[in-house]
């Protein structure tokens, strides 16, 4: 089974350029640089990579490992994975997941291994994994590696290996790459300039005094409305958590996302942002890159990075596969950003506009996941069969290790929560929440 059988999968009807140039690219001697735009589908491109070099005959042996930067986009890529034809083991250890249930997995070794640096480390210096046999390495977002300050420990990782295939990844220019990885007759792919793939943006300001700064934004959320997605970033998740009490106050539904929150809070955020329940996300640059946060209409920067690297990922969450999308700069007065055009318009908000109203559906969580063995449709049919509820009233249905969540029409939740609590999916007794 190859890439086509892949591709369905991932309801992906065809390979974009770029991912076409990394497969037609690739040569087993040759290590490969990958350098292309946030949302242009890298991860794809290097899974069709360690695709091609999996020997499925083998097993007992981890032949891949993925270096991510984040938890968030570890947990992405090893989502995307598990969708190759093979049905690959794929074990994905993070910062904030059970230490003993990510060591009792190990306990077999999976065929690809996916994680963060710093927990990549503590299995290997426990022996809890055996990299000997690697034959692909990847190093996605490797750039971001590098800037959270992950230089030592993914030298110490590389360290422990046999030189195999390495592949990077990246969504900006490598200055330079660091002598530790002693590359082979290096390939690079570069689509970071290609027509196409740079966003489709159109740039408003907002012009306001630090007194009135928070008002505007508040009236440019209520011009706006809340059918759009929307994503607000800061530079301080203290601004993230001040905005978000502004419109928890107004009864604006939102949800926040920055490395101060517990990760099972963090996953669920971006859950409700992907199916609809909240349409606006405030966050820090913890979700400029790497996360499956599609279809985002627009961005406000409401604290403006220093860096023009971290402006250019923050935008590349909008305008995605050659989509529109509109970024908002908020600015004093005597604001002055060396990476800013002078051809930016200023948005007009001189009128009055109302406190949008909630979204169309809600969250709710049910309490059984992969371990009872229930599927989406096990729950789709569960739900349909309680009175009042039609297909059309379920959206997304996200299933868990130990529960599930399904995005709902508001106005059926009462009546779900009345007639599926105590029910049964699949022998399982489920309680059912609001999330």
């Amino acid at each position: 089974m190859g890439a086509q059988q892949y591709l369905s999968n991932l309801n992906i009807g065809a390979l974009n350029e770029m991912q076409e140039t990394v497969v037609s690219s690739y040569r087993s001697e040759h290590d490969l640089l990958l350098l292309s735009p946030t949302g242009s589908g890298k991860t794809l491109a290097f899974s069709l990579i360690i695709q091609k070099r999996m020997d499925w005959n083998k097993v007992g042996q981890i032949q891949s490992l993925v270096i991510a930067p984040t938890r968030e986009l570890a947990l992405q890529i090893e989502q995307v994975l598990r969708k190759m034809p093979n049905q690959p083991k794929i074990t994905c250890l993070y910062g904030g997941n059970d230490l003993r249930t990510e060591k009792n997995k190990l306990k077999e070794p999976p065929h690809i291994l996916v994680g963060t640096p710093g927990r990549i480390i503590y299995h290997l210096e426990r022996n809890n994994i055996d990299l000997s046999n690697l034959k692909t390495l990847v190093l996605d977002e490797f750039d971001k590696s590098l800037e959270l300050g992950f230089h030592d420990q993914m030298e110490q990782i590389v360290r422990e290996l046999q030189k195999p295939f390495c592949m990077l990844t990246s969504a900006t220019e490598l200055q330079e790459i660091p002598t530790f990885l002693e590359l082979n007759q290096l390939n690079s792919v570069n689509f970071l300039h290609e027509k196409g793939y740079a966003p489709d943006l159109t740039f408003q300001t907002v012009t306001a005094s630090p007194q009135n700064k928070l008002k505007a934004l508040f009236k440019l959320i209520c011009k706006l409305g809340t059918e759009q997605k929307t994503l607000i970033f800061c530079n301080h998740r203290e601004a993230v958590d001040h905005i978000s009490e502004l419109l928890a106050d107004r009864d604006v539904i939102h949800d926040v996302f920055h490395g101060g929150l517990e990760q099972q809070d963090r996953e669920l955020a971006l859950l409700k942002f992907r199916n609809g329940s909240t349409n606006i996300l405030l966050t820090t640059d913890l979700a400029a890159r790497g996360l499956d946060i599609p279809e985002v209409n627009a961005i406000m920067h409401y604290q403006l990075p220093y860096k023009e690297d971290a402006f250019v990922h923050r935008n590349g969450r909008t305008a995605r596969m050659q989509a529109k999308g509109t970024v908002y700069l908020f600015l004093k007065p005597d604001d002055d950003f060396p990476y800013l055009t002078d051809n930016m318009q200023e948005e007009n908000l001189e009128g009055e506009y109302d406190i949008p109203s909630n979204s169309a559906v809600t969250t709710l969580m049910i309490t059984a996941g992969k371990r009872d063995k229930v599927s989406k449709g096990d729950i789709a049919g569960f739900l349909m069969n309680l009175p009042d509820v039609a297909k059309e009233d379920l959206g997304m249905i996200e299933v868990k290790e130990k529960m599930a969540f399904v995005a709902v029409a508001r106005k059926s939740v009462s009546g779900i929560l009345k007639h599926g609590n105590n029910g049964r999916i699949k022998k399982t007794k489920v309680r059912i929440l609001r999330s």
